[in-house]
């Protein structure tokens, strides 16, 4: 297919704030500090965060991912992702003779606390995310015995509990806003004494997306949002877009994925990119996007983003030392 030609009815509305939230900006940092620190190879239980360039990009430089704690040889680095792991997985490292990088986001960490808060305190915690998904592993894991998964409204009729005056729901912090929100209705029509958690789990970050998308998605023909299959965050943008009106959304990982039968018809298309989202993957397809016409670019925000996060406090110390201790400590060959 040919290129189009520029028209002045052609044009792009691109979402603010978009792309790296300071979680995600924070755990690709401490990889790039680690390898950088103790050289290669570094492990990553996971994928650091949920986008394929990423994981790509530092496959490159010496990240080794894993799915499984015990693929780590003993002596090495293991590096925790931006989603959070449960307690059973730091016990895995140490009994591996793991030195470890605690690269969970802050505010997943913050779940996690809340988690182990009310299961002390003995209530049932019901935990609305996506069943599978590593955030909710993790922060399950932290109390399995009080908490349990609410994928949704149609989850709520199945809900039981022991005491319906001891009951608090917690979320997994990158769902859509509206959608939590229609499942923390049904549970408190259920439970009417249910507690909500101090402040709200949904992240500040994927809140700001789905805010700028939905300001776009009633003018927008045709809504992009970069972002990897496996990005909860990214795949909810395409939903607040339907819902805001927008014809037709679709997910990208990179530019030649577009479909230029998507733009037949439309004027305006919305871009947007999840929160594990690096800018030169937006940059590309507002070009690719430019050669077919769609040159005039406004931007439609709707907050800014000042928050940034510390890196993980084990990038100050002696790692590689560290794991060669612990194997001489407790036997065993490193690797």
């Amino acid at each position: 297919m040919g290129r189009m030609t520029a028209s002045p009815g052609r044009r792009v509305l691109l979402a603010a704030p978009r792309g790296y939230c300071a979680g995600v900006d924070r755990a690709v940092i401490a990889v790039e500090k680690a390898l950088e620190q103790y050289g290669a190879p570094v492990y990553v239980r996971h994928e650091i965060v949920h986008n394929k360039y990423v994981v790509q990009t530092l496959e490159k430089k010496g990240a080794i991912f894993v799915e499984r704690t015990e693929e780590v040889p003993p002596g090495n680095i293991v590096m925790f992702s931006a989603h959070g792991v449960a307690p059973v997985v730091h016990e895995e490292a140490e009994r591996g003779r793991l030195a470890t990088i605690d690269a969970t986001c802050p505010l997943v960490t913050k779940v996690h606390k809340e988690a182990v808060r009310f299961a002390n305190d003995d209530y049932d915690i019901l935990l609305i995310g996506h069943e599978g998904h590593e955030e909710v592993i993790g922060t399950s894991g932290e109390a399995p015995d009080h908490i349990q998964l609410v994928d949704g409204p149609d989850d709520v009729a199945k809900v039981e509990v022991r005491d319906p005056s001891r009951v608090v729901w917690l979320s997994q912090t990158t769902l859509s806003v509206d959608e939590t929100m229609e499942t923390v209705d049904a549970l408190k029509e259920k439970f009417p004494q249910l507690i909500s958690p101090p402040s709200d789990d949904i992240c500040y970050a994927t809140q700001n997306r789905q805010l700028a998308v939905k300001q776009m998605g009633a003018e927008a023909d045709l809504v992009i949002v970069v972002g990897s299959r496996n990005s909860s965050n990214s795949k909810r943008l395409v939903e607040v877009a339907k819902l805001a009106g927008a014809r037709a959304a679709y997910l990208v990982d990179f530019a030649d994925e577009i479909d230029e039968a998507w733009l037949e018809g439309v004027s305006t298309v919305g871009v947007t990119s999840g929160a594990s989202v690096p800018e030169v993957l937006v940059e590309q397809v507002l070009e690719w996007l430019s050669g077919r016409g769609f040159e005039d670019v406004e931007i439609v925000k709707a907050a800014e983003e000042s928050i940034t996060f510390s890196l993980p406090k084990e990038l100050r110390r002696d790692l590689r030392e560290e794991a060669a201790a612990l194997v001489a400590e407790r036997g065993g060959s490193g690797a």
